[in-house]
């Protein structure tokens, strides 16, 4: 896959912007990459309802789960799904609204100077090769693009946000995907 940044726009990426984003603070660099996790229904890939919950499109008859999320406003810059299939919803120059409140190195409301990547899966089942393809591939492009990000600044959720958010999970391996970075 052949991937550029442009406009700060993923070229490579299918584009489908959430209204889940805005400004971010002036004057704000782009210093912090956040691993996330999704999958909707728990558990399940494949079903457009990742898409329809950042559109705030989710159908609350559709599984008894959607009723409890239908109401919360969030987004991602990328969705990467298990084929290593990109989809983004928010351009990096925006904030999209994927941290919550949470706080890196002594320093809250990191969604004003992070971008957010969601990976379909779940804590408890083991990321796919494309997926870790495709998450490299794309960090050494955002390293390379935003120069206040480094290596030692890519966290998971459960960093900022720890006792309330637990992704990517277990299961997630951050010495390959740090070994594939040095690379």
């Amino acid at each position: 896959m052949e991937l550029d940044i442009a406009d700060g726009l993923l070229i490579g990426a299918q584009l489908v912007q959430s209204p889940n984003q805005d400004a971010r603070p002036e004057n704000t660099d782009i210093e912090l990459l956040v691993i996330h996790n999704i999958s909707l229904p728990p558990g399940e890939y494949g079903s457009p309802a990742i898409r329809q919950f950042f559109l705030n499109e989710l159908d609350t008859e559709a599984h008894p789960f959607y009723g409890e999320i239908a109401e919360l406003r969030v987004s991602s810059h990328l969705l990467i799904d298990r084929l290593g299939e990109i989809v983004q919803f928010v351009p990096f120059g925006n904030r999209a609204w994927h941290a919550g409140k949470s706080l890196y190195c002594g320093r809250s409301n990191c969604n004003d100077y992070s971008i957010g990547i969601e990976l379909e899966g779940t804590d408890f089942e083991n990321f796919t090769q494309n997926q870790y393809a495709t998450l490299t591939e794309v960090t050494k492009l955002l390293l390379s693009v935003y120069p206040a990000m480094s290596a030692d600044k890519i966290v998971g959720h459960s960093d900022i946000a720890p006792g309330r958010k637990t992704d990517p999970g277990p299961c997630f391996d951050w010495g390959r995907y740090r070994r594939a970075l040095a690379n």
